[in-house]
């Protein structure tokens, strides 16, 4: 699984105050926490004005490889703004995002075709979100056209086929899911990516619902995801789904992953439960000699025996 860590975007609250502070030890922080945890690219999204978006992402990317060689994944709404941001990067990495909207593959895709740079590829248009599988299709196959002209091969693209929020369509993952489908037969070497967070927006306890559309959507192809990989509960999700789903031969990848962890909690000492706490504070009145209060502390721990 490609995993694009999402930490280092400016419209998280604690990024945008470091940007506007100018806070570089919180982004190399970041950075280097994701890194450690495994992520394949980390996203870097400055969301500042534009007139001053290219030497922010400079500043960002700069902390960034200060820290860790992972390779950058250059993420803005501008086209132009990602193109002047290549050069900052000491490697080739992974681009975010290109469409049929506007000139973007036009502007991209020329500059990337004779390197090693990979490219997310939203299936939207100049009209927006399609809403259903065939137009999101037809703007795929427009997409792979363009790629073919600036000779990109499709192992450098991850598509991101867009889901929308579940409480407002309950169609959000089965149309994401027939548009994996769909994707990998025509093209089983391209990547499939997505964000997590639309989906369960306006919800409760989203994590829930990102958790249970991760596993749904790698059943259905998808092989990249901007995440948080510092997400103990996500990152487990991810290993267990690809053993699960055969993609790790013999669990070796999951085993690598958390084979120590678990060594390492059966070396800790169990936590104390509620009732030995209760024992504890019992033994200890009995010590201090506070009869008055011992009383009281031996019926709580009768009470939380049943």
């Amino acid at each position: 699984m490609i995993i694009i860590g999402e930490k280092l975007n400016g419209s998280i609250p604690s990024v945008a105050k470091a940007i506007a502070e100018k806070d570089a030890d919180l982004i190399r922080e970041r950075a280097r926490m994701q890194a450690e945890a495994g992520a394949t690219f980390l996203d870097v999204c400055a969301s500042v004005e534009e007139d001053v978006e290219v030497e922010t992402l400079k500043w960002m990317i700069d902390l960034v490889q200060e820290v860790t060689d992972t390779p950058i994944c250059v993420d803005s709404p501008s086209a132009k703004s990602c193109v002047a941001a290549i050069p900052f990067c000491k490697r080739p990495g992974l681009i975010n995002s290109v469409s049929l909207e506007g000139d973007k593959i036009d502007t991209i895709f020329p500059v990337i075709a004779d390197t090693d740079w990979e490219c997310v590829a939203l299936l939207c248009d100049n009209d927006g979100i399609p809403d259903s599988v065939e137009r999101r299709m037809k703007i795929f196959f427009g997409i792979m056209e363009k790629a073919k002209q600036y000779g990109i091969a499709p192992s450098r693209l991850h598509i991101d086929p867009l889901v929308v929020t579940l409480g407002t369509d309950q169609t959000a993952l089965t149309v994401f899911a027939d548009c994996c489908r769909r994707i990998k037969y025509e093209y089983p070497e391209i990547h499939i990516t997505s964000g997590l967070s639309n989906i369960s927006f306006g919800l409760p306890v989203r994590k829930n619902i990102n958790q249970a559309f991760m596993v749904l959507a790698m059943n259905a192809g998808m092989d990249s995801a901007i995440v948080d990989p510092t997400n103990k509960n996500m990152i487990g999700m991810i290993y267990a789904t690809n053993a699960l789903l055969e993609r790790d031969e013999y669990c070796l990848e999951y085993i690598g992953k958390f084979g120590n962890k678990a060594a390492e909690e059966a070396a800790q000492p169990a936590p104390a439960s509620p009732l030995d706490e209760k024992m504890q504070k019992v033994f200890k009145l009995t010590q201090d000699g506070k009869n008055k209060e011992i009383g009281q502390a031996v019926q709580e721990a009768l009470d939380n025996s049943f």
